[in-house]
């Protein structure tokens, strides 16, 4: 290095050591810091008055810098290369403002009555899934019925074909809904029945089969072949009060204290499901099918399940719902547009048992208003002739109830069926079978009843007996119990000796 650069250089390193070490006046209140300096020490000065920031103002959220003020012997510091030649080359140096941030205006808000509102759909109380998801469910204990031709096909000029629902190990379709009802639980302490039908069967049947405590509670008026018929099944029975009324406000007493269930037959979705299977299987069974025909009476929930199977396979089936004249329940909430809870009649409990104790549910109601195509009732007569043509032609023992859909040919009230394919559910009740085939016997001209007064005067049974030995008749006596016929059968053995009793 030659002289005049050790001599800029020893100078230059002077004079900045000076700098440094030596005091600073303090800077002006209109001056602003150094921001070179970060150092506390080094502070040339006390920021502006007032500031909240000491780097400088706040505008619009954001730090604003300024020009920063520097004094210009010390640009060489920062801006200024001394070359090896001795040339000293300068640098600019500029300090670059950051970019005011402008807030956007707020977005314009809009009145609720602005938006248009698009209520959801109501979700659906039974789908085909569910159905279908019984139908796997139940498979492996529950057997499929058959749908066979029928041989009143050829009288009546249609394709008939019968599904045999009797055919269940407790004689009953509703096994289907009862036993998908049951696997669904999700607590199995012990279920509790307190009616005699063929749920409270199907129940004590199906739970036993699943490990599931059952207890039946039946008033005392209940038959005891009945109550044996539950402890068959395997069910703890449980005589209680004179009436059902009391056997269920116990059933329910007892539900509440034990933590079991107390189960009866209402519009359970589970339930229905499981009814609706019978829709599948016809559909399965009979190809090119065009309409199905469903009693309805107190089997409201075997109509809708069946007729939501139905419809969802195939659109165009027609779904035909009969009843009794004497209770045409969904017939008159149909015509009503709403469940009717209290139908002023009086049905023949022979024939059709307890009517009075079933309801129409609402979801029910609405299922059957928007998926069954027509519903008509039959006449008690009719009912009966047709349960006597199943016995003849078909050799199967059915109902009142399995025979409507048949009465209603009969009656000429489903003129739309002739010559198409169709499928009638066959039920059976058995209870009031002996009691429908001696009345349908009587319709039918085939047994006379008839009751006689005779007088005082010697010879009148004689002669009675004499004319009804010409005619070539027998006779059946009917007793009123087990004791009366015991003593009608002495008396009668002492008094005529030769008389001959027939075979039971």
């Amino acid at each position: 290095m030659n002289f005049a650069a050790q001599f800029f250089y020893s100078r230059y390193l002077s004079e900045r050591l000076e700098r440094l070490y030596s005091p600073r006046p303090a800077l002006k209140d209109s001056e602003e810091n150094d921001p070179f300096w970060q150092r506390e020490e080094l502070y040339l000065g006390p920021s502006q008055p007032g500031s909240s920031y000491k780097y400088g103002p706040v505008s619009n959220g954001t730090v604003g810098r300024r020009p920063t003020l520097i004094e210009p012997e010390r640009l060489k510091d920062f801006g200024v290369e001394e070359l090896l030649n001795g040339d000293v080359r300068v640098h600019e140096t500029k300090v670059a403002m950051a970019p005011e941030v402008v807030l956007m205006d707020p977005p314009k808000t809009r009145r609720v009555s602005e938006f248009r509102m698009i209520p959801r759909p109501p979700a659906q109380y039974l789908r085909f899934e569910d159905i279908s998801a019984a139908a796997f469910r139940i498979q492996s204990g529950m057997q499929k019925t058959p749908c066979t031709y029928s041989r009143l096909s050829k009288q009546y000029g249609m394709e008939i074909y019968l599904k045999k629902e009797h055919l269940h190990y407790t004689g009953s379709v509703k096994e289907r809904g009862v036993l998908y009802l049951l696997t669904s639980l999700t607590q199995r302490m012990g279920v509790i029945v307190a009616t005699d039908c063929n749920f409270s069967m199907a129940v004590a049947h199906h739970a036993v089969d699943l490990k599931i405590p059952v207890f039946v509670i039946m008033p005392s008026s209940c038959s005891s072949p009945r109550l044996r018929i539950y402890r068959d099944y395997g069910a703890m029975v449980i005589s209680y009060g004179s009436t059902g009324r009391d056997s269920q406000n116990h059933a329910c007493h007892l539900a509440r204290e034990n933590g079991y269930l107390y189960l009866e037959e209402d519009e359970n979705a589970a339930y229905l499901a499981g009814l609706g299977t019978v829709g599948m299987e016809i559909y399965e069974q009979v190809p090119k099918l065009e309409a199905v025909v469903i009693p309805a009476a107190g089997q409201y929930g075997l109509l809708a399940g069946t007729a939501a199977a139905i419809k969802h396979l195939d659109s165009r089936i027609l779904v035909i719902g009969v009843e009794p004249d004497d209770f045409p329940l969904l017939l008159q909430s149909l015509k009503t547009n709403g469940p009717i809870k209290d139908m002023h009649s009086n049905p023949n409990k022979k024939l059709y048992g307890d009517l009075m104790e079933h309801s129409l549910g609402v979801n029910t109601f609405h299922l059957a208003k928007k998926l069954v195509d027509k519903v008509i009732t039959v006449s008690e007569e009719d009912s009966l002739v047709a349960m006597l043509r199943f016995q003849e032609f078909e050799r199967s023992t059915v109902d009142t109830e399995g025979a409507m859909g048949l009465a209603a040919i009969l009656a000429g009230q489903l003129p739309e069926l002739k010559g198409k394919k169709w499928v009638k559910l066959l039920i059976l009740l058995l209870e009031v079978v002996r009691q429908c085939m001696d009345r349908a016997l009587v319709l039918d001209n085939r047994i006379s009843k008839f009751s006689v007064q005779l007088g005082e005067w010697p010879g009148d049974m004689a002669k009675l007996l004499d004319v009804l030995t010409r005619e070539d008749v027998e006779c059946v006596v009917e007793a009123r119990d087990k004791m009366q016929s015991a003593h009608l059968r002495k008396t009668l053995s002492e008094r005529y000796p030769s008389i001959c009793w027939l075979d039971r």
